[in-house]
């Protein structure tokens, strides 16, 4: 500690004098109004100019005819930007009370969902890979309007204890015939896949014992890459094929540019943003956005975890789960106030198409770490709330009325995504896919 002594005459009576007058101290940067791009208004206008349409809806009967001057109710129901989170914790078979509170919170708020793929776990014995399990996870989403990714298809973590041992020749070819394999059973069901994940870190990898490094270096990450995309591609055409990391430094940017001009078949940028340890804020987010948005793909958000305590400075990726990390209050209203801020910055960027929460509860979540948004007795934290209200509150079109004109049209504007319209006639459904000025068309049936 640092001991005062007596001050300077002039030190005194500038501070006398700042007392009097009751000067304020210059606001501290952390306390200042966001400007710029981060300020509230401005990301609300970008989300009423990427985020909804204008929209003219044409309404026809099934003999073709304009629905004139006829009544109309227009709802949403499903939003087109993916709201997600990782759903390991499904169990479409587990009647108990408590999995089935998680699954209504769930499906409440999200239309989005990570499938495991870790090849460890998801094959833990040669030539038994775990399809039947991950394919009624899937199918409990599609039930519900859920879309699902399947994550990842190449790692070096969690790799299969059997590739230990074999030449990284062989490796390489079980590799290779383990992406084609598994995107060709799933066409339809999950047609979203993390190709290849943290490839910035690959070859160096230190972790636990895996023969992925060594064969990454030996093949060559570009040539790896190449040939992961290619079978993806060719295993399910339609496809969304994404290049995963959390490393969002120049490395990352470098590796991205370099499978673009080697014209992989890469759709989506994903970018993790795990923050146990440090928070990023609307103003990183924002940087990130716009750093990796210059590559002209589209952006996920694959991996964001606030967490609902104080951050802990002595984690370790990989290490073991901790038993002492709990949620707290304090800690519950800061996690809240961060998602607010972070999707919100996120949503306004008109590059970012999803953003994946990691976990759902705290109740098994990755290190022990309270960043569930719901908590292990599954009652939800205010920040489940938070994103309640934005998703299906105030970025969601809840009810439209209004009367056809002559030529059986009502315009309206709403948040892009699907629709359900209602008339005296009877029904039809719509979709909104561009923002700014729309146009659709729904042939109304009778119920």
């Amino acid at each position: 500690m640092r001991h005062s002594t007596v001050l300077p005459i002039a030190r005194v009576l500038a501070v006398l004098i700042a007392t009097c007058l009751l000067i304020p101290a210059p606001a501290r940067a952390a306390d200042r109004p966001p400007t710029g791009a981060l300020a509230p208004e401005a990301g609300k206008q970008r989300i009423q100019q990427h985020r909804t349409a204008q929209a003219t809806l044409t309404l026809t009967g099934v003999d073709g005819k304009p629905l004139a001057n006829a009544a109309v109710t227009i709802r949403q129901t499903r939003h087109q930007f993916l709201f997600g989170c990782n759903g390991f914790g499904i169990k479409p078979a587990d009647t108990s009370e408590l999995q089935q509170a998680y699954h209504a919170r769930f499906a409440e708020i999200l239309n989005f969902a990570t499938m495991p793929f870790y090849w460890g776990a998801y094959e833990n014995a040669e030539g038994k890979p775990g399809v039947e399990r991950v394919r009624a996870m899937a199918q409990w989403c599609a039930e519900r309007g859920i879309a699902t990714k399947g994550h990842p298809l190449c790692w070096q973590q969690v790799a299969p204890k059997w590739l230990e041992g074999k030449p990284l020749e062989d490796v390489y070819k079980l590799q290779l015939a383990r992406v084609t394999r598994d995107v060709a059973a799933f066409p339809g069901l999950i047609d979203t896949w993390d190709v290849v994940n943290e490839a910035v870190a690959m070859p160096n990898y230190k972790g636990e014992t895996t023969p992925i490094p060594a064969m990454a270096t030996k093949v060559g990450v570009a040539e790896l890459l190449k040939q992961c995309f290619a079978n993806a591609r060719a295993a399910n055409p339609k496809a969304t094929l994404l290049l995963n990391d959390y490393d969002t430094s120049p490395k990352f940017e470098k590796l991205i540019a370099d499978c673009l001009a080697a014209q992989m078949p890469i759709d989506v940028i994903g970018i993790q943003s795990h923050q146990h340890t440090a928070v990023w804020g609307g103003a990183k987010a924002w940087e990130v956005c716009e750093r990796f948005a210059r590559f002209g793909k589209p952006l996920h958000f694959t991996e964001t975890t606030f967490i609902s305590a104080e951050p802990r400075k002595d984690m370790r990726w990989g290490g073991p789960n901790f038993t002492d990390w709990l949620s707290s209050p304090e800690g519950e209203e800061k996690q809240a106030k961060r998602v607010e801020e972070f999707y919100t910055t996120l949503f306004s960027h008109p590059a970012v198409q999803a953003i994946t929460w990691w976990d759902f509860s705290d109740r098994g979540a990755w290190l022990g770490a309270p960043a569930g948004l719901v908590r292990k007795d599954m009652t939800p934290k205010p920040a489940y709330d938070v994103l309640k209200r934005l998703i299906k509150q105030e970025w969601w079109t809840a009810e439209v009325k209004g009367t056809t004109d002559a030529e059986g049209r009502v315009t309206f504007r709403g948040f892009l995504g699907d629709y359900a319209v209602e008339t005296v006639g009877g029904a039809a459904t719509f979709r909104l896919d561009r923002a700014g000025v729309a146009a659709a068309a729904a042939q109304v049936k009778r119920p």
